[in-house]
């Protein structure tokens, strides 16, 4: 499997994986520049020529992936028999720059509901690159003329409707983030209820006041959820240094917030096995 492959594999299984290019090559070394291998959570695909040049940038690509770093890196390495690295010596004479492009698994945004505080939070969320699901029982609050300020998106919108809202959950992939923010209470918490039981809901955030969650914690207990359960939803969703109960104000408080829960997500420790060459 040549690294293109590979690392298109990386992305359908929203795995992430840095892409490793040796972006510069002055004299001699094991490959030409323009070679390139991908790193992933215990695998790697191609080569950039072995030895202690390719055991460094392995090394320092699972460090990016383990911090879950979203910017490039640089690395020169001399291959020199006076440069020693922790993996031995190569001595082609050369030196080569090699480029390390983390590539993160796209998240996934699933808004249930897009009245008025829902279209202000997808204008927002569509600048960025992301996976975002809209999805309400009305169908026309999803009409073509209303949502078409979402056209120069960014973000790979799926637009859906559904009259019973928390079936589009068995859709999401593993670590969506939910917000919930139907025009229905009724529906609010159905959606509640069933991202609780699906497994692999990344966050779950609840728009609303502390009245309105109280009773749903009441009812929601009733369902049988536990303690633990119920700290695994985020009510009110956003942050607190944007005030404001304007739609757009509050879209901007739950987007910073959101914004804030994916790269928690992305910079959490992965279990990275030892990799070899």
């Amino acid at each position: 499997m040549d690294w293109l492959d590979a690392l298109q594999g990386m992305r359908a299984r929203r795995i992430p994986a840095v892409v490793v290019t040796l972006a510069a090559v002055r004299g001699h070394a094991p490959r030409n520049g323009g070679a390139k291998m991908v790193v992933a959570p215990g695998e790697v695909f191609g080569t950039i020529g072995g030895g202690n040049l390719e055991a460094t940038a392995i090394e320092r690509a699972s460090r990016m992936l383990a911090s879950g770093a979203a910017e490039p890196e640089l690395l020169t390495l001399t291959l020199s028999d006076k440069a020693v690295t922790e993996y031995g010596v190569q001595c082609c004479g050369g030196e080569v720059t090699i480029m390390l492009e983390p590539m993160r698994v796209v998240p996934t945004v699933a808004v249930f509901g897009l009245g008025h505080v829902g279209l202000e939070l997808a204008r927002i969320l569509t600048r960025h690159e992301l996976e975002l699901r809209l999805i309400d029982s009305r169908a026309e609050m999803l009409s073509p003329d209303r949502i078409d300020v979402l056209s120069d998106a960014v973000a790979r919108v799926q637009v859906t409707h559904a009259p019973v809202p928390e079936s589009a959950l068995a859709a999401l992939p593993p670590g969506a983030h939910v917000l919930v923010m139907t025009h229905d209470h009724v529906e609010d918490l159905a959606v509640v209820d069933l991202a609780l039981r699906t497994e692999g809901i990344g966050s779950i955030g609840l728009i609303g006041s502390a009245s309105k969650w109280a009773r749903f914690r009441a009812k929601l207990t009733e369902l049988g959820h536990t303690e633990a359960d119920l700290l695994r939803v985020t009510t009110p969703i956003g942050i607190p240094e944007v005030a404001g109960k304007q739609p757009a104000a509050i879209a901007v408080s739950v987007a910073a917030r959101m914004l804030q829960l994916i790269d928690e997500a992305a910079a959490a420790d992965l279990a990275l096995p030892e990799n070899g060459t």
